[in-house]
């Protein structure tokens, strides 16, 4: 798999020009000879096959850029939630002049600390933008190096597990009591501290779905060798097709 994976443009041309020999031994036989149709033929099916192959890679392609777009919707989730919680400590927590609103502040401090300060959940989506798996069909020889910090970052983003985030909850009972007391006393603050624990909800939400997307592609990223494998037999057919029309133009008119 590896040496697939290094070696793409290389297994191309390999066809190619295994199929450049074939057309060369063909060219001893004339216009028209059944040889040729076979060849002709051979070019149908096998281009018939690419075709195919390609719709089915194009959908996969349509997948790959629902991860891109769930890239950035948890982007946009992780900073309205941690620009929210910054202007909600700097209004209410410095400091904190009631002790509701106190409960309030430690749990956003700890909501905080989840997702900002957890080296795991912006390294997962760092990872996931940066080795996206159509990325894993490089079309050049070398950057092995890159490839391997590649896979190695994929290997963290597989190993991410964001229901642990679950454990966090925006709302337990202490929290839910102090909202309901500053309902009575500050109904704003309340308000605003909701709104933060829907932001958290959302953005767990929202890194689940991620994680989805990514581990759905990763299951059906055997669409891309099947890519591969699809373009080195119409790499392999092309020269016997060239080699059909250049032997018919060349015969001589009746």
């Amino acid at each position: 798999m590896t040496f697939i994976a290094d070696n793409q443009l290389l297994l191309i041309l390999m066809f190619f020009v295994a199929g450049l020999i074939g057309t060369g031994f063909l060219f001893r036989k004339p216009a028209g000879h059944r040889a040729w149709k076979l060849a002709d033929l051979v070019w149908v099916i096998l281009g018939g096959f690419g075709a195919l192959v390609a719709v089915v890679a194009g959908i996969y392609t349509s997948d790959s850029s629902h991860l891109e777009r769930q890239i950035d919707v948890a982007y946009a989730a992780t900073s309205a939630f941690d620009r929210d919680a910054a202007r909600f400590r700097l209004r209410f927590c410095d400091p904190a002049y009631d002790g509701d609103i106190a409960v309030l502040c430690e749990k956003i401090e700890f909501l905080s600390a989840s997702t900002a300060g957890n080296a795991e959940l912006p390294l997962f989506i760092a990872v996931t933008d940066e080795v996206a798996p159509l990325q894993g069909i490089i079309f050049l020889l070398g950057a092995r190096d890159q490839r391997q910090e590649m896979q190695d970052m994929a290997a963290k983003a597989d190993a991410f597990d964001p229901d642990a985030f679950l454990v966090f909850t925006a709302l337990d009972q202490d929290t839910q009591t102090a909202v309901e007391n500053m309902r009575r006393k500050t109904p704003t603050i309340a308000a605003d501290f909701l709104i933060l624990a829907r932001a958290y909800d959302d953005l767990i939400a929202q890194i689940q779905r991620l994680k989805q997307e990514w581990e759905y592609l990763q299951d059906n990223a055997y669409i891309l060798l099947l890519q591969l494998f699809a373009l080195c037999l119409v790499g392999f057919a092309a020269p016997f097709r060239l080699g059909k029309s250049l032997v018919e133009l060349l015969r001589p008119s009746r």
